[in-house]
This record gives C-alpha cells, structure tokens and sequence, in this order.
C-alpha cells in the first residue's frame, strides 16, 4: 500500500513540475493572460509561503522553508508508512506530500515558488497559486474530513 501512496505524490509532483515547465516556458516574469472574468494565467515567483509570507525576509526564508519541507515530508513518509491502510488519511497525506515536495524543488532549483493561477473578484486577486498549493489544500481538507468521519467510538487511533 505505501507505494501507492507515493505513487499519488509522484502524480502530484509530475503534474505540477510539468505545469511549472509549461507556463515558464511560454510566459515572461509578470505577464498575465485572461481566460475567464474571474481567472487569469499568470507567471509569478514567490520567494515566501503561502500568500507570500515572508517574501521580503532578505533570502533566509527560501532555507527556513526548505528544512521545513524536508522535515515534513520524513515525517508524512513515516505516517504513511504507519497508516497506510487507512485509505482517506494516507490519500490526503499523499497530496500533501507530493504538494509539500514540488514546491521544494522549485526553493531548492530557483529561490522561490512558481505559481499561476490568478483567481480574482472584481479588483480583489487572490494570492496566485499553482497545483502543489491545491494539492497540500486539497490534502488538508481531506485530513480535517478524516478527523471526524474517523472517529467511530469517540477515539482516535493516530
């Protein structure tokens, strides 16, 4: 089961790397591309977290959030690993890795995150992510819907 797991990470990771590639290739720093009134492709860089947290922080940043990274995804391996059986946790877990090791690569090979995907309501952006962000959401969401249909008889097994 653990390699099925990391399978779903490896799918996460391809897609978003891929992703990454295509826009990069076919965008310069800054430029937008309208798809819908309330969607836009975009090729931004973040050299923070999430919503850019941390972006001005003189380039420590890129290394504080790698060593998180890292110890994150040693961590969600070895919960894999422990609980692979338990299908809707490990699922989640799995997005979250393979979310958690694609924007790694991106600090890792460049100092920042690509994201592209701006959403937007009348003037209001929302931060541009791409699809390690959603995956690490997704992944999230999926582990707050496992902590309360997972508890049967009011106790939890992790």
């Amino acid at each position: 089961m653990l390699k099925r797991w990391l399978g779903i990470s490896l799918i996460v990771i391809v897609l978003d790397q891929l992703s990454k590639m295509a826009i990069s290739s076919h965008f310069v720093y800054g430029e937008s591309m309208p798809v819908t009134g309330f969607f836009n492709l975009v090729l931004a860089h973040n050299t923070g977290a999430a919503f850019s947290f941390l972006s001005d922080a003189g380039g420590i940043q890129r290394w504080i959030f790698t060593a998180i990274a890292i110890i994150a995804s040693v961590w969600i391996v070895w919960l894999l690993r422990k609980h692979q059986n338990e299908k809707l946790f490990s699922f989640s877990l799995a997005f979250i890795l393979g979310g958690a090791i694609g924007n790694l690569i991106d600090r890792i090979a460049y100092g920042y995150v690509v994201d592209f995907l701006d959403f937007y309501w009348g003037s209001y952006h929302f931060a541009a992510f791409n699809v390690a962000d959603s995956a690490i959401t997704c992944g999230a969401a999926l582990l707050i819907l496992d902590s309360f249909i997972g508890k049967k008889d009011g106790t939890v097994t992790r």
